[in-house]
């Protein structure tokens, strides 16, 4: 890893947690909550996964709307337009993960440039990134829109090594989404996968190169291998 020179952050589920919305289901549906969000979520995936292959993409805020209206339809629960609204505009606000903000500081200071890559929109990067006050910790908001597709397809993966003007194998990619942190890997990119929930590694032919299990432990790893090459 002593030729990284730069990091490359998928978002959704990485630095910040999609089920910080679930408080906001359950208070549409008391009770439900992390029953819809977890649906909603792995509906939203399935849609974007989908929308590539069919080569019909809409913008991710247009694939969370489509999940919300599925999910709500599934479980049997009322959501009117207003109440849909409320709930994706939570998703533009989703909360980082607790280690998040101190570990970004931590890498920014390594002189290390940062950057998002994500299937979110442009809008929905720069929301969600603003809300929690970390813009100026990131060189880099890069969207799947300026693809037209979305992850794992290589053509996203693509779009980090040209607004790095950096070579893929220059450029840690990290990701808590195994799908995600393979497909990188599968393009190139030296990957460090984060596992909070100790889950095991998707069956994809592929391997992260380094496995944490928070981002303040990839900052604690990414120090001690300069202290490595500096001695």
């Amino acid at each position: 890893m002593k030729n990284i020179r730069g990091i490359v952050f998928d978002l959704y589920g990485t630095l910040f947690d999609v089920h910080s919305v679930a408080a906001a289901c359950d208070a549409c549906h008391p009770g439900r909550g992390r029953e819809i969000s977890v649906m909603w979520r792995q509906k939203q995936l399935e849609y974007t996964w989908l929308r590539s292959l069919m080569a019909d993409y809409v913008d991710f805020e247009q694939a969370t709307r489509d999940a919300l209206v599925f999910t709500s339809r599934q479980l049997q629960l009322s959501l009117d337009e207003a109440a849909r609204s409320a709930l994706c505009n939570e998703y533009l606000k989703i909360k980082p993960y607790p280690e998040v903000p101190e570990a970004l500081a931590r890498l920014q200071a390594m002189g290390l440039p940062l950057a998002i890559l994500s299937n979110g929109s442009v809008n929905s990067i720069r929301s969600v990134v603003a809300a929690s006050g970390l813009v100026l910790r990131f060189k880099h908001l890069i969207s799947a829109d300026d693809a037209q597709i979305f992850k794992p397809h290589g053509s996203v993966y693509t779009l980090a090594e040209q607004q790095l003007s950096c070579d893929r194998s220059e450029l840690l990619f990290v990701s808590s989404n195994a799908w995600d942190a393979s497909g990188a890997r599968h393009f190139g990119y030296p990957v460090c996968w984060i596992n909070r929930a100790g889950n095991a590694f998707d069956e994809l032919g592929q391997s992260p190169d380094h496995v944490v299990q928070g981002l303040d432990e990839l900052a604690d790893w990414l120090a001690a291998q300069q202290i490595t090459s500096g001695s």
